[in-house]
């Protein structure tokens, strides 16, 4: 909120948009696309079990990042199981040598280790919900904490009132886990893979069928659990306005086409949102240069929603696909022989992926093998498909050709003085961050025959394929003095490698040495879904006042419990919430969600907390 006080001046907040990295290729893409800080994973203990990286790989790209003053996060955020703390102590000491900026946790058992002085972030898998957990984190030493993504605006905004001083991340796009996170336990009881441990079997995207208490089927096979992918991009302002101070793009496990799309798209809406509200500022330096207009339809989706950001509303899931649905392209118009008539405004390209819903609700794609204007010709001709069906794109064969070159180059801006001296020329350089460095070059002095200034900037703005660009050059000659190319061409390389190495050394590592503390935990006690997998974690709640403390789920399993927390209710998304909708149900309750393999699971719904259980039936 400003000041009513016009001689008080509002500080300015950095922002920081958090990207993704599965690898260091895309660590480095999102970094060029625009990302002041990128998320990857350790080389062991992430909550992607498949995305993990060597030291090698994480080093480099902290190498690349720094640069640019782009942080880098890493991902250590499953439970541990108490034989792997010793290593686990080892890879943050190793993570911490090679620069890393901060980690990514959900286990407190690792803040009882011996811990370099390494910032670390409360993973969205603590379930972070309320202002009394946030601040009990932010007193325990966190340094940001990454909440639940089933906040609304409202929520946020009591959380930072509540906690002013603490760095708050939201997630504003990608995948979207039904049941809120760290409190999903239905992979480890069906099949033996705890998404605590980065082991997901993603039950969440099956088919289920609906059934009532008596036995009545209310939905066949349908995608009830499957929500639409997070897409926050029209509330970016009111989200920075509600406190958020980092925003998190999920997806790693995404390729680099879409680390390159919709960390470019991001970019480009935060920048606009800056120019305009001069009390935020990007978080990082340079000036990216897109080589192709960004468009979230363009990559993988499930559809979009911005979930609960303005409260409960029916469009968040999908019931016919978890699949890529891509963007609406048109309608078929004719089906022929081997070719069908499309009406729309979009153009197509051979070796565009298509795909359209049939009239029982099911998926199916082709591939265009040519195009003649508004005819399309499949590789198969699709089976089924009738005029007037909607057709989706899912491969824009033209985009991904663009995605797979380079697409962008982020520059950051240098200032450039040559001057005479006595022995000779300096050169001055002068980053966008204030970092400065001189180079002289030693030489006889001689007039020049023709005026050189121009020549002069022309030469020393040659920069290439260096990371900087030039914002403005001046030439500080009493007289024309001449200086060949090589001279200048020498002056220039040298002024580089010596604002390189000075934007290195000063980089602004954050330090903090993890402090031992001993305040309140907001509850006095914990069952299984406080994921106390340890004893060094068991320790942490203990000495904050937790009087009960259970095993996590995945150590001992307890009888008839539920599964999955969830905010998406299935009785509201069919219109018989009694509180939001105030309609009764024609079907008796309990319902069942059977999925093909004919496991049963009960839903309970908990109309205090607005929310639905997943239990599993014997």
């Amino acid at each position: 909120m400003k000041s009513s006080n016009p001689l008080s001046v509002s500080p300015v907040r950095a922002i920081e948009l958090l990207a993704p990295a599965k690898n260091l290729e895309c660590g480095i893409e999102a970094i060029n696309h625009g990302a002041d800080a990128v998320y990857i994973g350790a080389p062991r203990f992430g909550a992607r079990a498949a995305a993990g990286n060597s030291l090698d790989d994480i080093a480099a790209l902290v190498r690349y990042a720094h640069l640019y003053r782009v942080r880098i996060y890493v991902t250590v955020n499953t439970i541990l199981k108490e034989d792997e703390l010793k290593a686990t102590e080892a890879m943050i000491w190793d993570l911490y040598r090679i620069g890393v900026d901060a980690l990514i946790v959900q286990d407190m058992g690792i803040t009882q280790l011996d811990l370099p002085p390494i910032p670390l972030h409360a993973s969205t898998q603590m379930d972070n919900r309320t202002p009394e957990k946030v601040q009990f984190l932010a007193e325990a030493g966190f340094r940001q904490v990454v909440l639940a993504r089933e906040l609304s605006l409202d929520e946020i905004g009591r959380i930072h009132r509540r906690c002013p001083g603490t760095l708050l991340e939201v997630f504003v796009h990608g995948a979207l886990c039904v049941s809120y996170s760290g409190q999903c336990y239905v992979s480890q009881a069906c099949y033996g893979r705890s998404a605590n441990r980065g082991e997901c079997a993603q039950f969440c995207r099956l088919g289920f069928d609906l059934v009532d208490a008596d036995g009545k089927t209310i939905v066949n096979d349908r995608h009830l659990l499957s929500l639409k992918d997070m897409n926050q991009s029209a509330n970016l302002e009111a989200l920075l306005d509600a406190g958020a101070s980092s925003l998190k793009i999920e997806g790693r496990l995404k390729d680099v086409s879409y680390v390159k799309n919709v960390t470019a798209y991001y970019r480009q809406q935060l920048d606009a949102i800056f120019r305009r509200r001069k009390e935020y500022m990007r978080a990082s330096s340079g000036t990216v240069h897109l080589a192709f207009r960004p468009q979230l339809d363009k990559s993988f989706s499930r559809g979009f929603t911005d979930y609960f950001a303005h409260g409960r509303n029916p469009g968040i899931f999908n019931l016919n696909t978890p699949k890529s649905l891509g963007e609406e392209v048109g309608t078929v118009k004719e089906v022929r022989g081997n070719f069908l008539t499309v009406a729309g405004v979009k153009s197509f390209a051979n070796g565009d992926g298509l795909c359209y819903l049939d009239g029982q609700g099911k998926l199916h794609g082709f591939r265009v093998n040519r195009v003649e204007g508004n005819k399309l010709f499949p590789l198969e001709m699709p089976r089924g498909i009738r005029p007037k069906t909607m057709l989706y794109r899912n491969f824009d064969q033209e985009f991904e050709r663009v995605m797979q070159k380079k697409s962008a180059i982020r520059k950051i801006a240098v200032d450039m003085r040559l001057e005479a001296n006595p022995s000779g020329f300096t050169l001055d350089l002068s980053d966008e961050d204030g970092t400065r460095v001189s180079v002289v070059l030693e030489r006889e002095k001689e007039r020049a025959r023709t005026p050189q200034a121009e020549n002069l900037k022309a030469q020393l703005g040659k920069l290439g394929t260096t990371p900087f660009e030039a914002r403005e050059i001046a030439i500080g000659f009493a007289e024309d003095w001449f200086i060949p190319a090589s001279g200048l061409s020498d002056l220039r390389r040298r002024g580089v490698e010596r604002l390189l190495q000075a934007r290195r050394i000063t980089y602004p590592q954050e330090r903090r040495q993890w402090e031992q503390t001993a305040h309140p935990y907001p509850e006095k006690e914990l069952d299984y879904r406080g994921n106390v997998m340890n004893t060094l974690a068991e320790a942490f709640y203990r000495r904050h006042g937790v009087e009960q403390v259970a095993p996590a789920f995945e150590r001992e399993a307890p009888a008839g419990v539920a599964l999955m927390f969830c905010k998406h209710c299935i009785r509201y998304s069919l219109g018989w919430c009694p509180v939001y909708q105030k309609k009764r149900s024609p079907y008796r309750e309990p319902y069942y969600l059977v999925s093909s393999d004919g496991k049963r699971f009960r839903l309970e719904f908990d109309c205090k907390a607005c929310q639905m259980k997943v239990c599993m039936e014997k």
